[in-house]
């Protein structure tokens, strides 16, 4: 189980919808595929990940710190403890060596692009939907998946809370109809 392959490319968002800060008719977005050499039913198992709009592509911080850190770490030290799929955190640690602590913009962006694809290959070789991977690794009830927004300015999907939710989401959101 190793990475073969970590593509990236930049489009743009083309798109009319602007408001009193951003035009977005010239913005960009990273889109990165991760290309295992793990094959299920003949497909190959890629991670997907890309960054939301609001931002101009992180592509030179991916390009010139994020990816060339992780093609360079030995294959094994990017595994779990089965070694039949890839270690998100190990990743992480790899990706972010020798960087400063802290938030720091356009860095979280470069690397939430990386740790999506990653994330999503490592659902994909499990053969789960990320949603309950996530779940499984913090013991979450996952019977049904549960999304939180802020109305209105979203639409809320209201779905079954399991019963230890029930109680924090109705005590901390105004919104909260739990079922």
């Amino acid at each position: 189980m190793r990475i073969v392959d970590i593509r990236d490319t930049v489009v743009p968002i083309k798109s009319d919808i602007r408001n009193s800060y951003i035009d977005f008719s010239q913005m960009t977005v990273s889109v990165l595929a991760l290309v295992t050499d793990m094959v299920r039913d003949g497909k190959p198992m890629i991670g997907y990940g890309f960054n939301s709009n609001g931002r101009y592509a992180p592509s030179g911080l991916l390009r010139d710190r994020f990816l060339p850190r992780l093609k360079a770490a030995p294959p094994e030290s990017l595994l779990d403890e089965t070694g039949e799929n890839l270690d998100p955190h190990r990743i992480w640690a790899v990706v972010m060596r020798n960087e400063k602590p802290g938030g720091h913009g356009e860095r979280s962006v470069a690397v939430g692009v990386l740790d999506m694809a990653v994330w999503d290959a490592v659902a994909k070789i499990a053969g789960l939907p990320l949603y309950r991977l996530l779940a499984t690794a913090t013991a979450e009830d996952v019977s049904t998946p549960k999304f939180s927004s802020t109305p209105p300015v979203a639409i809320t999907i209201r779905t079954k809370i399991s019963p230890p939710c029930r109680t924090k989401c109705a005590a901390t959101s105004p919104w909260a109809t739990p079922s």
